[in-house]
């Protein structure tokens, strides 16, 4: 996959509900493809080959990243804020942030946090709240950023950060890796399938919004698509750097992150023995993870209909949640091999084994 894409979708805006630049940016990679969006800033994108008569495998991932909102503009210029999505309080202060204003002007500010010369022992050892935290633009009045910065309350914002690619270590450097990568997976498994001339099953993209302010986004696309199967693409929590080798299950470099379980979703065991197999078989590297926490859009999806088995895949990045992420772009191409490849196999009767048709029929016999 190109990295240019990774690159335009990491540099996005698109805190949760104002999605609307990560659509539009996806959007132009997929000119092929049969678009459409919904009212949440959704963004749908089927294979041109879908016949509307075979199963439907959906690809997720979510646009959103974790940022700000202006919750109130305070007499002496600063503005409190509210979260939108879960950052631990350590990485809020003492970053730069880009506020988009109602006419789409990009005005930078800085998270506040107090100099040292000012900070006595215990206010420096004191936990934090985002109450504790404002934005600044250099404002001295609330009304000079109002009438002269154009901000108001409900305005969104997000780290700034520009993306680099190190190419001699195939290391990527950005921000809302999470889930920027997902989405350029979808991206590259829609382009990588595009030149298939026949697939045993429909494909359909979908980019769903609001996934980190609880995967709201997720319900509708999955309402929508109603599909038979998903394949979700995750910019997944790195822990290479937390657990030793051999219990670090997000490592770089060491290919697509295949999650049997977290707190929202007990993965489907046949769906994820055919993941192995593909591995095995194709020499995709991957490697398997139990969270203990987490979740991902596979909590909303799995529960539609009569139930959607979810293959979850990860792009192993390290520090999500913050303004600074890695990956790798051997693990993001590692993603896109694996779904690929899983799709060309889903013939009628893998499909069965993975939707368990006639499972507790089977059950019950055997035991007759």
């Amino acid at each position: 996959m190109d990295v240019k894409i990774l690159e335009a979708l990491s540099n996005a805006f698109g805190p949760s509900g104002f999605e609307r630049d990560v659509i539009r940016t996806a959007a132009g990679y997929l000119k092929d493809m049969k678009l459409s969006s919904d009212a949440m800033y959704n963004l749908y994108a089927a294979l041109p080959g879908n016949t509307g008569k075979r199963p439907v495998v959906m690809l997720d991932a979510h646009t959103d990243e974790c940022g700000l909102m202006v919750q109130a503009i305070h007499e002496n210029g600063r503005l409190s804020v509210l979260l939108q999505g879960g950052m631990h309080m350590s990485t809020i202060p003492a970053h730069a942030y880009l506020i988009r204003t109602r006419t789409g002007k990009l005005v930078r500010a800085v998270t506040t946090s107090v100099p040292v010369h000012f900070a006595s022992q215990a206010e420096a050892m004191r936990n934090q709240t985002i109450e504790d935290v404002f934005l600044d633009v250099g404002a001295s009045s609330r009304r000079e950023v109002i009438e002269e910065y154009g901000i108001h309350i409900g305005d969104p914002a997000v780290p700034e950060v520009k993306f680099h690619y190190d190419q001699e270590h195939d290391i990527c450097f950005g921000k809302a890796f999470d889930n920027r990568a997902g989405c350029a997976c979808i991206i590259g498994t829609l382009q990588e399938l595009a030149r298939e001339k026949e697939l045993p099953v429909d494909v359909i993209g979908a980019f769903a919004s609001q996934e980190e302010v609880g995967m709201r986004g997720a319900q509708v696309t999955a309402q929508t698509v109603k599909p038979d199967l998903c394949i979700l693409f995750e910019g997944s929590p790195s822990d290479d750097g937390i657990f030793p080798d051999g219990v670090a299950q997000g490592q770089l470099k060491r290919g697509t992150q295949i999650r049997r379980r977290d707190n929202s979703y007990i993965s489907n065991d046949q769906f994820i023995d055919l993941a192995h197999a593909v591995g095995d078989a194709c020499g995709i590297p991957y490697q398997d993870a139990v969270r203990r926490g987490g979740s991902t859009n596979a909590g909303r999806i799995s529960l539609v209909e009569g139930a959607v088995p979810v293959l979850v895949l990860g792009v192993p990045s390290r520090y999500v949640h913050t303004p600074y992420n890695y990956c790798s772009m051997s693990d993001m191409n590692a993603c896109i091999s694996m779904a690929a490849e899983v799709i060309r196999r889903l013939t009628l009767d893998m499909q069965n084994v993975i939707l368990r048709k006639d499972a507790y029929l089977s059950i019950l016999q055997d035991n007759l």
